[in-house]
């Protein structure tokens, strides 16, 4: 279960270059509508492996009781604050509305977070829940009320070419971010040890093909027959993310990231009562990502 997007790199080369195959694997990539069913959907055994930003994962752990653990990194998700075109300065945003994927995790903390650095607090504009990227910019085209939110690529991209504003990276305001993560149950994990281990490999060898530069062409292909994106969105896209290291080389997690994502839940929510996030060992079993790396 996935979000159609940019942050799929590895897993659509995986698919694209017979990587899973060749592991003696059948993968299915669902794009989620949003992240309630992409969590339901896990919990629930409907779907098996879940790649989104990590806070949803820690969301499921503390809020819905859900054991599980994340096995591997991926980015940063990319994330940039965009607002409608008549928006000249924040104020402007007073009494508007922030349209998120879900009002408690992920991308909208960062959205609260930004605001929150330019004066703004949660009062001060309405929040909307409306699911993926692609759905929060077609609100903030067809609502003149719908006024600013998180994008990532491709409609990072597709955005700045409708004439909407860029108010700025994520990762410039919170610094170091671990967005897309891959988690899976606890129960499911152990019981198919093998299978994640080849799993995670082939997304291993889908993330070095992406970083060949000889690869770029056939990259851009891919991904604009994937996402329905013309070639120049495609390439906006990657120079916007994949060649500003906003990727991790071989999908590995980045800590201090993970860390920073914990601490802006702990600020913008008060998951643990208001005190410091636990450590990010907590929601990590990173032996079988260990054992596929050492498997190449």
């Amino acid at each position: 279960m996935v979000f159609a997007g940019v942050s799929n790199l590895m897993q659509y080369a995986a698919l694209a270059q017979g990587y899973y195959a060749k592991r003696g694997l059948t993968v299915e990539l669902v794009n989620t509508p949003n992240s309630t069913e992409l969590r339901n959907g896990l919990a629930e055994g409907r779907y098996h492996i879940a790649h989104a930003a990590i806070d949803n994962a820690v969301a499921q752990v503390e809020i819905a009781k859900v054991d599980l653990f994340v096995f591997m990194g991926g980015n940063n998700g990319n994330g940039m604050l965009f607002a409608r075109p008549e928006i000249n300065s924040y104020d402007d945003l007073r009494g508007k509305t922030l349209v998120v994927d879900a009002p408690d995790t992920a991308f909208a903390l960062l959205a609260y977070k930004m605001l929150q650095e330019k004066g703004l607090k949660k009062g001060d504009y309405q929040v909307r829940a409306l699911g993926a990227p692609l759905a929060r910019m077609q609100a903030m085209q067809n609502d003149p009320n719908m006024a600013v939110a998180i994008l990532n690529p491709p409609q990072t991209a597709v955005a700045q070419k409708a004439g909407l504003k860029n108010l700025g990276l994520a990762v410039s305001v919170i610094g170091p971010y671990q967005a897309d993560s891959g988690w899976v149950l606890r129960s499911w994990g152990q019981a198919n040890g093998d299978t994640l281990i080849r799993y995670i490999q082939a997304n291993i060898e889908g993330s070095r093909w992406v970083f060949n530069p000889a690869n770029r062409p056939a990259l851009v292909s891919l991904l604009a027959e994937r996402l329905k994106q013309p070639p120049d969105i495609i390439e906006e896209s990657l120079k916007g993310s994949l060649d500003q290291n906003g990727y991790a080389p071989d999908a590995r997690l980045d800590i201090k990231g993970f860390e920073n994502t914990l601490k802006l839940r702990a600020e913008m929510l008060g998951t643990w009562g208001g005190g410091p996030p636990p450590s990010p060992g907590k929601y990590l079993d990173l032996s079988y990502y260990e054992r596929a790396l050492a498997g190449f």
